[in-house]
């Protein structure tokens, strides 16, 4: 017996697409946006130079004082705003993936590709001997050829979800063998700054990275999220989503790319940032109760997440500047035991 269920809500058209946008989503969305702006202006509070949640707002909007300005826009806002972009690409990177491979651990961060980033990144620190903007370069690389690697693995049999998802853990295993290999054979100085970068890190952070994921999630999450239909169909597997004309191949190539560019380019700018695109699509399905990957309400979440544990760690620890990767690693680490403990208890 089939069901047909009648929804209400909002159409947006954009790009001759129309989606039909649930009145709880847009709800959500609102929330999620407002608590973007409210972490962002508490972590700006936040350092050696102690401001009030006024003062940013001032330093903002060109009401502040001269010390406040220039504390806020020229070194903090940067960092915010980073954290806000690197966090929302990487959430739409791993609901694109997610949704592709119809398995919960498909994500860029499990399959390979910030690995792939990691090790782009360490031969550009440790081989060559680049700067920061090289680093970034090298990490853009290393995904755009792991996942390209993956692809042509899984190719020749088709590409399902489940084997997509094998062959990256593989490649993922065998990446963080060179990194760890990159790094013994390296000197002091090198190691110490590779290992840093690998933890993920939102420190001194400045405007050339906020325009690169800028960017980026500007070209690609719009696609994701018009194509967010053909994704819910995909889902239901591939016979029914070819019976409903999705073009299965072409599809899935064009979104992997984005959720790969999507990935490595908030790599490149922060370095390897653990359980942000695996957590933040789950989140966000859960409070919207979307059939789909929910691309927007994923973004926003994934901004949300990593914007909190930017400010969780510079309130915890103060200015002794850790990587934001410590706070995303350990509750996502509490969060993937209770998502695995959840799945096992559903099949007994």
């Amino acid at each position: 017996m089939v069901t047909a269920r009648v929804t209400t809500g909002v159409v947006v058209r954009a790009f001759g697409v129309s989606v039909r946008v649930a009145p709880r989503t847009l709800v959500v969305v609102a929330v999620l946006a407002a608590l973007a702006a409210v972490v962002s202006v508490l972590s700006m509070t936040v350092g050696q130079v102690s401001l009030s949640p006024g003062e940013v707002v001032a330093a903002l909007f060109g009401g502040g004082t001269p010390v406040s300005e220039m504390v806020v826009l020229r070194l903090r806002l940067p960092r915010a705003l980073t954290g806000l972009l690197a966090g929302a690409a990487l959430a739409v990177s791993g609901a694109l993936l997610q949704s592709i491979t119809r398995n919960v651990l498909g994500s860029p961060d499990f399959i390979g590709i910030t690995t792939g980033s990691a090790t782009g990144a360490l031969i550009t620190i440790i081989v060559l001997g680049g700067g920061m903007h090289q680093t970034s370069l090298g990490a853009l690389v290393g995904g755009l050829a792991t996942a390209a690697v993956m692809y042509a693995l899984v190719l020749r049999r088709g590409l399902q979800g489940f084997r997509f998802v094998l062959v990256g853990v593989g490649v993922a295993a065998l990446l963080l063998a060179v990194n760890y290999y990159l790094i013994t054979r390296a000197d002091i100085y090198d190691a110490v700054a590779a290992q840093e970068w690998l933890t993920g890190s939102l420190n001194l952070r400045t405007w050339p990275q906020v325009i690169a994921i800028a960017v980026t999630v500007a070209l690609l999450l719009p696609l994701g999220a018009l194509w967010s239909r053909r994704l819910t169909a995909m889902e239901m597997g591939d016979p029914i989503a070819g019976a409903l004309g999705v073009p299965l191949v072409p599809t899935r190539l064009v979104l992997i790319g984005a959720a790969t560019g999507l990935a490595a380019v908030a790599t490149a700018a922060t370095g390897p940032i653990a359980f942000v695109a695996l957590a933040a699509p789950q989140l966000a399905r859960a409070v919207t109760r979307a059939n789909g990957p929910a691309v927007l309400t994923s973004a926003l979440m994934g901004a949300v997440l990593l914007g909190a544990s930017d400010f969780a760690v510079q309130r915890i620890f103060g200015t002794a500047q850790l990587p934001v990767g410590i706070v995303t690693s350990a509750v996502g680490g509490l969060y993937l035991a209770w998502l695995l403990a959840a799945r096992w208890r559903g099949r007994t």
